[in-house]
């Protein structure tokens, strides 16, 4: 029938071999050229755009500025005793740069063995160190190394890359408990120090004044660094020393205070303190404000803070519900009780309130409204002199409010010749912490508490209590200007700079102000003090052969006991010898105390230690009549 369909297919096209070839050299020849048009796109941007990036890494991984510390001053007392001392510190540091990737974790595993810290410590370190770019900087791993774990170290270094081992400056302090508030301690430096320093020189490895004197002249006591342009090899071991300049050491601080009195302050303030919270002492010379001592106890050792001081051991310090850290001479305020009562009277006479021949009647109280304002006992008839010396709380009751015609001061007036004396403000020692205490008038009340004031509260400002507030720097500096004769003198713990070539630069601090108060009127009130040691409430302050003017006070706080519907009280004691010619004043302050008598007693102990060191001619006198009359009556002067 029909045979089979033959199906019809154009021929086939044969491809010319050699166009063939040529079609793939066209190809090469385009790959080739894009590659190089891309390797030259790549070149220009390592070499132009980021070219001085690359250069200046590639010059770090050959060339490091090393920072050369600056030799810390060393601080000495008024007599050339050495109160600080610098000594070496080994320790282990890690220079994040030099360890190769992939290594992190042996090192860590490594040198937590051999420096018994976790390891995960180490690696956190190192990460937050690479996430902050802080890589050529060594980071601390530990302190405070022991001779044999350094040597232990250096014969594993080959083992540990990156390691570095340290020789750092560590403060040392002879004194340690002695004079560790006046001191202060140096610490490392910490990341928020450090993000607010950098800019004045600071690095994350330094160290820095903490607290005390430390602290506040850590500028003069710093110097300033030095630095080094160091070749290294591949490893950061240094090769050779292209340039640098050389560290200025800091300068040497001389103190006000004489240590052997210093010792013996803390001394006294220890036998005397017993189960009492606290206790502060503090001499000063009236004439120029240099203190001479300064003791607050419950106290610390610094030296603590220049090893690897643990966050236990941290801790345990700021939770201790003594607060030892606290310096209590300048940054803690009480009431000061009856010491106050001199400024009062500096008041009484200067705005003719009284005279010395100003006489009234303690029968033991006075009626203020519906309160009963009563006096440590019934008196009897007084004068100015009198008044002080019995510390009579009725006689200063009148001065400070009136009473039945006798016109007072008011809270105004008495603020005012507060802030004359120098309360409510601090004294600019040049210690940190200072507190400015409190003085209180109508207008802060109001302020404060929206409320009037009313005329119990002034009869209670003007025996030192109620608001009032004051630190146990502010009151000897108080009494100073009365030691003087009315001149408030600026206290201060410096007394000289000497430069490492021994160069000595004096300071001259202020002459002071004069208070508004006449030389008569501040020579009544230096009186009634002399007669309040010679035979008043203050004999236990008493020195054989040296005329000592003084005053007591306790000062009352917290809530009555229901039992008693007493008061828990401070003990004071200020003082200022000789009477003629003072060349100390001394406070002591006793938190919790009980009363003046123990205050008065480490007083006496003091003044008489300051003018016949360990060699007094008589032992210190017994109570006078009339002390001993409070006690048994269960007064408080």
């Amino acid at each position: 029938m029909f045979g089979k369909r033959r199906i019809w297919r154009a021929p086939r096209r044969k491809l010319d071999r050699a166009k063939l070839i040529k079609l793939r050299l066209w190809v090469l020849r385009a790959l080739v050229l894009a590659a190089f048009i891309a390797l030259g796109i790549q070149l220009w941007r390592l070499q132009i755009i980021r070219g001085d990036d690359y250069r200046t890494r590639a010059e770090h991984n050959s060339l490091r500025v090393v920072t050369l510390p600056a030799k810390r001053g060393v601080i000495y007392d008024r007599n050339g005793i050495q109160l600080v001392q610098n000594v070496p510190s080994f320790s282990a540091a890690v220079v994040p740069v030099d360890v190769p990737e992939g290594k992190e974790d042996e090192l860590c595993a490594r040198l937590a063995k051999l420096l018994d810290v976790p390891a995960w410590h180490v690696a956190l370190q190192l990460e937050n160190a690479r996430s902050e770019q802080r890589i050529f900087t060594p980071m601390v791993i530990k302190s405070q190394l022991d001779e044999d774990t350094a040597l232990i170290l250096e014969e594993h270094r080959d083992e540990l890359p990156g390691f570095r081992l340290l020789v750092e400056p560590a403060r040392k302090y002879p004194e340690g408990e002695v004079a560790a508030h006046l001191l202060g301690y140096v610490g490392r430096i910490s990341l928020d120090e450090y993000r607010r320093l950098k800019d004045s020189g600071y690095e994350l490895n330094d160290r820095l004044g903490k607290m005390g004197v430390e602290l506040s002249y850590e500028r003069e006591l710093r110097g300033e660094p030095g630095w080094q342009q160091v070749e290294v090899d591949a490893s950061g071991e240094p090769l050779r020393v292209l340039r640098g300049q050389a560290a200025k050491p800091g300068s040497n601080l001389v103190l006000t205070i004489d240590i052997d009195l210093q010792r013996k302050m803390t001394e006294y303030l220890s036998e005397g303190i017993a189960e009492r919270k606290s206790a502060v002492a503090i001499a000063m010379d009236p004439r120029n404000g240099e203190i001479l001592g300064m003791a607050s106890l419950p106290s610390y050792d610094n030296n603590i803070f220049s090893g690897n001081l643990s966050e236990e051991e941290l801790n345990k310090l700021l939770e201790d519900p003594s607060h030892p850290l606290i310096n209590r001479a300048v940054a803690a305020a009480y009431p000061p009780g009856s010491c106050f009562k001199l400024v009062t009277a500096c008041a009484a006479l200067s705005e003719g309130v009284a005279t010395p021949n100003t006489h009234i009647v303690s029968t033991g109280s006075i009626q203020a409204g519906n309160q009963v304002m009563r006096d440590w006992k019934a008196l009897g008839d007084l004068d100015f002199y009198q008044a002080i010396a019995l510390s009579s709380d009725v006689y200063f009751y009148y001065l400070a409010g009136g009473y039945e015609g006798f016109r007072g001061l008011g809270p105004d007036r008495l603020a005012n010749y507060a802030r004359a004396f120098g309360f409510g403000a601090p004294t600019g020692v040049g210690l940190p912490g200072e507190s400015s205490g409190l003085v209180p008038d109508t207008k802060w009340k109001w302020k404060t508490l929206k409320e009037q004031w009313y005329i119990g509260e002034t009869y209670n400002y003007g025996i030192g209590q109620g608001f009032l507030s004051v630190t146990p720097l502010q009151l000897v500096s108080a009494v100073s200007a009365i030691a003087n004769g009315g001149t408030r003198v600026q206290p201060h713990v410096l007394r000289e700079l000497r430069d490492a070539a021994g160069s000595t630069t004096a300071l001259f601090w202020q002459k002071g102000r004069r208070v508004p108060v006449t030389p008569n009127d501040v020579q009544t009130v230096r009186e009634g003090m002399r007669q309040a040691v010679e035979w008043g409430t203050a004999t236990k302050g008493q020195v054989p052969g040296v005329t000592v003017a003084g005053k007591t006070g306790t000062a009352e706080f917290g809530e009555k006991d229901p039992e008693t519907g007493e008061y828990q009280t401070h003990g004071w004691f200020v003082a200022f010898a000789p009477y003629d010619n003072p060349e100390i004043a001394v406070v002591v302050f006793q938190e919790n105390g009980g009363g003046y008598e123990t205050a008065s007693e480490i007083a006496g102990k003091i003044l008489s230690y300051y003018f016949y060191r360990d060699n007094p001619p008589n032992p210190a006198p017994s109570a006078g009549p009339l002390t001993a009359m409070a006690r048994e009556e269960g007064g408080a002067p």
